[in-house]
Formats: C-alpha cells, structure tokens, sequence
C-alpha cells in the first residue's frame, strides 16, 4: 500500500444530491440538444421518434436497476473496474479498468471539449486557430476545481445541472403550449435521403443516454453508498428518460417533421431563434455550453478514480505516485493530472471523436458481463440479504443484456474494423497485467 494511504483516504462527503447531479450531468451533454434530426431520420416518422427516445430510456433503466444490486453490494470507488474484479477476478476488472482510462474515459473528456472549444470559438467569434487551446484550457480549469476537495466539484456538478435544465424546460413549455404540429402521425416523405431503421434511432439514443455508471467510480466518496448509490442511479436515468422524452415531444410538436428533416443539427437552434428570438438561439448557446461544461465536469471528477483504484491495487505503472492523495483535499492530485495531460494530448493530435467510439464495444462487453453478474452473484451468496435487489428479476437484468448486446451486435455490423481496433486496445494492457503480477510474485 502506498505510504500516503497510511493516513490519507478519499473523503466519504458526497450526498444524494450530489450522487444525483453526477447521473444527470454525466449523460445530459449536447446529445438531447444535436440527435433530434438523426433520430427522426432513423426511425422515419415522428412517432418512431419518440419511442425510440422512449424505449432507449427504458433499456438503459433496466440497466441502472441491475448495476444498483450490484453497486449496493460493492459500495468502492472504481465503479466497473471494481464490479468485474470481485465478480470475475482480478484479471478481467484490469482489462476493464484499463479499457477506460487508456482510451475512452480520457478519449470521451477529449472529444466533448473539442466540441465545447468549436462551439466557444463561434459563441465568440474567435478565429478557429483557438479551438485547442480553448478546449484545453476549459479541461485545465476543470481539473484545477477538482485537485480541492470532492465538495467543490460536486457543488459545480449542481449548479452546472441545474443551469442545462433551464433551457430544456423552456424547450418543453413552448412546445407543448404553442406547438401546433401533430408530433405523433407525421412520417418523412423524403424517404430515399433518410439512413438507418428504427434500431438505428434506438441505438443513438442509447449513446445519448450512456455516461450514467460514472457516479459508481466515487462508490468510495459517497456517504452511505448501499442507500443512495441506487437512490441516484435509478431516479437520475428517470429524470433524464422524461426530459429527454419531453424535450423531443416539445421540437416534433413545435417544427414540422420535413423542417426538422432539413434543418439537421440546427434544429434546436431553430426552434430557440423562432421562439424566442435571436437573443433566444445565443441563450440557447449558453445553455449548451454550461451542460458540456457540467458533463466534463463530472468525467474529469469520475474518471481519475479508476486510476486511483488501480494504483492503490499498484496495477498501473508509476502506481505510487498515482494513488497519490493530498493530505488536506483527500483527492488523487496526480490520477487527475494524468487524464488532464492525457485528453490533451488527445486533442493536439489525435481524433477523440473515433478514438471514444473504438472502445463503445468493448464498454458494452463489460457491460454484458457485469450485467450477467448479478445472477452469478445471487448464486453465490443464496440466502444472504441484500442491500438492494433489482425490481422485476429476472426480466429487468435479461432486458439490460438484450439492451447491450444489441449495442454490440450494431458496432460489429457498422464497424468490424473499429471493433478489431478495440480489442487489440484492450489486448495491450495484457503485458502489463503479466509484468505486475511477475512484480507482485517476486516481492
């Protein structure tokens, strides 16, 4: 164990609504405010539309019922990472630890703060040269707030949540009050311009709604864990399924199908500059960039604590130096500087955007696997009492596995190269594996 742990532990601080505003925070980015088009596209017709939203939400409630039994019973900080060690071994919560902070937890903070510095860039009107820079400096600043104590990024997660409500409850009342359009029985005439089917819309509201099981990783952080961790999983994805839903009842009554069809990403800003104005469409602006600000929040604040949890187990190389925890902010300084860096280097020069997407196969196989981990673990522990049990078993978690194994089965047919890419990804951290578990048998 690392000297510093000797006195120094993460700080059990965080409440429920703090729990709560890192579910929303983390999945509310600029998905709602982008796919409306996308979706519609897919599904081709408005109804489709909806249910796809309505039914991704669905899939993924099932899914944060069935890690709730599991995370009630490991209330540790590490979230997957520490699920798939004490279900499979410690070899498969490596790869699976490893699989995020490798690529796609790093990857993800770099591809939303590129987007963020895009969107700064033209907020401002800046030359587009400040994009990178901007972007990184947003994720600098974020992590700064993150070297204090837990609190303070947990209070920003608050505030950040509350400010990327507003405008999606003002895109809700309008709609619904002043929207004519029949947001149930239009269908798109310009069939032959749309891709995908029904799965597809499904599937891309599935990503919009992805992010939610980052709150596990502060497992360590949260007071009273086997109580509030399910608490603000379940209630957290149910805000998020109902403001999603409602968001885009609120466009598809309000904009025609064929417009929203046309305008594309734009849509959203269409419907704020005809309902409010041009002042509507920069307040809409606003809004969009706070809730990216509050999601890469809650990825910087979430992310560095499976680096932490692997360090203090010293799986990592230079695993001293990052389970390395502050004596008076109790927070992993040197975990969070290595992601900062990381996603950095990511946006210097790589493309985040496709390296996030490599490892969404490779997530939702772990997914899969922790998913099926809930029976082996009521198996294993027959008669014990538990924390939380997941309603309606077994249909719910057999609803969560179908949900993911439809992920993966579309990321094969779509992407067999990104797939192939993905695993070897996941393969590296083999050797690395081996060579610490060498060390730890020498020793």
């Amino acid at each position: 164990m690392p000297e510093n742990q000797a006195t120094t532990t993460l700080n059990r601080s965080l409440g429920f609504w703090s729990a709560l505003a890192l579910v929303v925070g983390t999945v509310i980015g600029s998905g709602i405010f982008f796919k409306q088009s996308s979706v519609l596209d897919s599904a081709g017709s408005t109804g489709g539309a909806l249910l796809a939203w309505l039914l991704g939400g669905l899939i993924t409630l099932t899914a944060g019922l069935t890690i709730a039994e599991v995370g009630a019973q490991m209330p540790h900080t590490g979230g997957l990472y520490v699920y798939m060690e004490e279900i499979y071994g410690k070899f498969w919560g490596f790869l699976s630890g490893w699989m995020q902070i490798a690529v796609y937890g790093p990857a993800i903070i770099a591809s939303i703060a590129a987007y963020l510095g895009i969107l700064l860039v033209g907020f401002f009107h800046l030359d587009s040269g400040w994009q990178a820079p901007l972007a990184i400096l947003v994720i600098v600043l974020i992590g700064a707030l993150n070297m204090f104590e837990n609190r303070y990024g947990a209070i920003f997660q608050i505030v950040t949540t509350l400010g990327k409500l507003l405008p999606i409850a003002a895109i809700i009342i309008f709609g619904l009050f002043y929207g004519n359009q029949d947001a149930f029985g239009q269908s798109l005439q310009t069939v032959s311009h749309t891709t995908g089917n029904f799965g597809v819309a499904v599937l891309a509201t599935l990503f919009a709604y992805d992010g939610w099981i980052l709150v596990a990783n502060l497992g360590g952080e949260i007071k009273n864990p086997q109580k509030l961790l399910p608490q603000a999983i379940i209630l957290g994805i149910s805000l998020v399924l109902i403001a999603y839903t409602l968001v885009s009842y609120g466009i598809l009554h309000f904009i025609p199908a064929e417009k929203i069809h046309a305008l594309g990403q734009q849509t959203t800003v269409y419907f704020a500059n005809s309902a409010f104005g041009t002042i509507g469409g920069r307040l809409l602006n606003i809004g969009i960039i706070v809730s990216m600000v509050g999601c890469l929040n809650g990825k910087i604040m979430t992310f560095p604590r499976i680096v932490y949890a692997m360090a203090d187990q010293d799986q990592l190389p230079f695993s001293k130096a990052l389970s390395y925890l502050h004596h008076k902010s109790h927070e992993p300084m040197v975990a969070t500087s290595a992601i900062i860096v990381y996603a950095s280097i990511m946006i210097l020069f790589f493309n985040p955007d496709r390296l996030s997407d490599l490892c969404i196969f490779t997530v939702y196989c772990f997914y899969v696997a922790t998913f099926v981990g809930v029976f082996l673990l009521r198996k294993r522990h027959a008669g014990e009492v538990r924390p939380f049990s997941t309603p309606g078993f077994p249909v719910t978690p057999l609803i969560a596995i179908l949900g993911a194994l439809f992920v993966i089965v579309s990321e094969i047919g779509s992407d067999i190269s990104g797939v192939l890419l993905s695993l070897v990804i996941v393969a590296l951290g083999i050797p690395v594996y081996l060579y610490k578990k060498r060390r730890h048998a020498a020793n």
